[in-house]
């Protein structure tokens, strides 16, 4: 049984609103200091790297800035960096260990580019090359899968997006998330019985659609580190040109679906599923979406769609630490997996 990763779950509504407490206003400090830029590259792995998708749709649909993914193996493998002009150039990690996502910050200095660290550790190497650092006042994270740190760098991720758009509305809103996520939290007790249907599932597919891809990716890592289930995830676009044509009777496939833009799409995708017999497993905050389940994983609470990411991956979390329960696993030492992972 886990002893460290249900209460990091359970721990994330308060070290939400403490990191909200102690980040806000510093980022704000931070982006009315930064010289112009028109793109942000950003260099992360993991989960982290979900939280760099999550970004490339937040600061693109609240602050209109291009966000592109850096490439690590031309800087440490090729050596052939790219030219970051006119870049922001952001790291993040948890550990601020990983020699890879340190050069991408290291290069964009010597580029004369401004460089942005978000990591746990305000010692790290990671936080010593950055021009900025935000930290994730989140403690010691103790199970080896990401899960307070995911959603703390998803919040500063957000916080960013909101200190970008300049709306005092978007800040209110991001307040009142530590909120939400405790009511969605309270609202996933029922799941760990629900986790039992799924003991011997060995494979399945997750879906989401524009600010919940990179929850759809997120999703897919925690069932792959934690149950060692084969978790594929794409885009309901993406799904569409050529892998749904796998899915047969039985297939399970959970769907990440809160109230938004692509709620009627994924609805869509959904109902052509549930005509191929797929089973589906439902995250979301709208009775219709969940009527379409054979599992629900309920939101307990709505946030604006460009905050869902923070509370949509809380069910997930839950479903995934009960699921390893069942299947006899302990999920503060998945096999293979160290807490800190150092990629050159």
């Amino acid at each position: 049984m886990s002893v460290f990763l249900e209460q990091e779950i359970y721990s994330q509504p308060a070290l939400l609103a403490h990191l909200l407490d102690n980040e806000l206003e510093h980022i704000q400090q931070i982006v009315r200091s930064l010289p112009a830029f028109r793109y942000v590259v950003i260099a992360a792995r993991g989960s982290s790297d979900h939280a760099a998708t999550y970004a490339a749709y937040s600061w693109a649909a609240l602050a209109r800035y291009p966000v592109a993914p850096a490439t690590p193996s031309l800087h440490s493998m090729y050596h052939l960096p790219p030219s970051f002009a006119e870049a922001l150039v952001v790291g993040i990690s948890q550990s601020g260990q990983s020699p890879d996502i340190v050069s991408i910050i290291e290069e964009g200095k010597k580029q004369g580019r401004p460089t942005l660290a978000i990591t746990n550790d305000g010692q790290s190497p990671l936080a010593q090359a950055a021009d900025h650092v935000v930290l994730l006042h989140v403690g010691e994270e103790k199970s080896v899968a990401a899960t307070k740190t995911y959603t703390a760098q998803l919040t500063i991720m957000a916080a960013f997006a909101a200190a970008f758009s300049r709306d005092q509305n978007t800040i209110a809103q991001l307040r009142s998330l530590p909120e939400a996520a405790a009511a969605v939290l309270a609202g996933s007790q029922s799941i760990a019985e629900r986790a039992e249907r799924y003991r011997y599932m060995n494979q399945c597919t997750i879906i989401g659609r524009g600010y919940n891809y990179a929850t759809a990716h997120e999703l897919a890592l925690k069932l792959k580190e934690l149950t060692y289930v084969m978790a594929i995830s794409y885009s309901s676009a993406d799904f569409r040109h050529g892998p749904i044509a796998a899915i047969e009777s039985g297939s399970p496939v959970i769907l990440i679906m809160p109230e938004g833009s692509v709620l009627a799409d994924m609805r869509r995708l959904a109902e052509d599923l549930l005509q191929s017999g797929a089973e589906l497993l439902v995250i979301s905050d709208t009775a219709a979406a969940l009527d379409l389940a054979q599992t629900r994983l309920p939101l307990a609470a709505t946030v604006p769609e460009w905050l869902s990411p923070i509370t949509s991956i809380m069910p997930g979390q839950v479903f995934a630490l009960h699921l390893a329960h069942v299947k006899g696993l302990n999920p503060d030492t998945p096999r293979s997996l160290r807490k800190v992972t150092k990629t050159v």
